[in-house]
């Protein structure tokens, strides 16, 4: 057996040692996760949205408002962030990944602070509102687990993964690393539409033994990274499917759409934009229903980029949050306030501001930012 060979050995056995740890911790993390929660479209969702209380619906002949069961309490959509930022987070680490760049220094230790940042702000912000105990737990419940995670990921990734690592000549990747790269795009894509529990992450696992030859070259790290992956593939393989069970046997599905109230008539495109459904005119307004999550983000633009306004969303007239990616320097005008910035860490010169603005004012906002090429929006928080 070659030096390289029994290198690799030695390293891929410790190295699935200290995996067999991580996995066990992140079933425990997650196991903590599940409970009183459901798992949305783009993360953890509430298994119930509070509707009592609310007053039905005006006739037409007077101002449009959405149906008690589409209305949301105004402090969901700062809520929401910290939901999302489990999106924006992986997909971060995708778009680093898919540059070639080192894995051990990805800031995965920064992105746990960042998490926790964003929850102190938006807890700062909806004290006005009545504290809202549920969501508030969920989210908490959620971010210990990714700290965990987190934690044990770059532990592992200054240790284990570093070493092996230094063994690799040359500059490219190696077939596990791409494979890692083009597996956490296709997972960000999916968790920003579908559960990530419903993600085939069997069918990942298969890919990799089946599609990545065993043999070539640097034999240390592509043995390291393939017994990574393969734990990784299995536990949230494993996690997935009883989250899918419990979800299915305990909790309603979440509603999938977002009635909005519009100061003109949509665009008509049954072709390109289906899933908006016209509910209620009256004289200029509109009630319809968006698709929720990502969706909702997208919809918005174009409804924008067609001169719609929105007056209501999900029942609220109040304050919506969304997310830009902007250069370092940049500065929005009002009436939108900022609630929190944070550096896009493996892009200098870029951040996130996460922005509060009046319902009335978001076209004129998402106008504005597809306007800049220099400015991107990154999410819009319906609710």
């Amino acid at each position: 057996m070659t030096r390289a060979g029994a290198l690799a050995r030695v390293l891929a056995s410790r190295a699935w040692a200290f995996a067999r740890a991580l996995a066990l911790a992140l079933v425990g993390a997650c196991a903590l996760a599940g409970a009183g929660t459901h798992v949305s479209a783009a993360g953890l969702k509430l298994a119930t949205e509070p509707t009592a209380g609310v007053a039905p619906a005006l006739a037409a002949s007077g101002p449009l408002t959405a149906p008690p069961e589409h209305r949301r309490p105004p402090d969901q959509t700062f809520l929401t962030f910290p939901e999302w930022f489990l999106v924006h987070s992986p997909a971060e680490y995708a778009h680093y990944l898919a540059g070639g760049e080192r894995v051990s220094a990805f800031p995965l230790f920064a992105h746990i602070g960042q998490f926790w940042q964003a929850y102190g702000a938006v807890t700062h912000e909806v004290s006005r509102f009545p504290f809202n105990g549920g969501y508030h737990l969920m989210i908490c419940v959620i971010g210990g687990s990714t700290t965990l995670e987190y934690s044990l990921k770059g532990v592992y990734e200054h240790t284990i993964g570093r070493l092996a690592e230094a063994t690799v000549s040359g500059h490219e990747p190696v077939p596990e690393e791409r494979f890692a790269a083009a597996y956490a795009q296709r997972y960000v894509d999916f968790i920003r539409v579908d559960p990530w529990y419903l993600f085939d992450f069997g069918a990942e696992l298969k890919a990799l033994w089946s599609d990545v030859p065993t043999h070539g070259a640097n034999l240390v790290r592509r043995w390291e990274r393939r017994f990574l992956l393969t734990t990784e593939l299995l536990v949230k393989s494993g996690y997935g499917q009883l989250i899918k069970l419990a979800t299915r046997s305990i909790y309603d599905a979440p509603r999938p759409v977002t009635a909005v109230v519009l100061t003109s008539p949509p665009p008509h495109d049954p072709a390109g934009h289906p899933e908006l459904v016209v509910l209620q005119t009256s004289g200029h307004e509109t009630l319809a229903t968006l698709p929720r999550y990502e969706a909702f983000t997208a919809y918005s633009r174009w409804l924008a980029d067609n001169h719609a306004d929105f007056r209501e969303i999900a029942g609220n007239d109040g304050e919506v949050l969304v997310s830009l990616l902007v250069p370092a320097d940049w500065r929005p005008a009002a009436p939108a306030r900022v609630l929190f910035e944070q550096p896009v860490l493996t892009l200098p010169g870029r951040k996130r501001s996460v922005l509060a603005l009046p319902v009335a004012r978001l076209g004129t906002l998402l106008r504005d930012v597809d306007r800049n090429p220099s400015l991107q929006v990154e999410h819009v928080y319906d609710f």
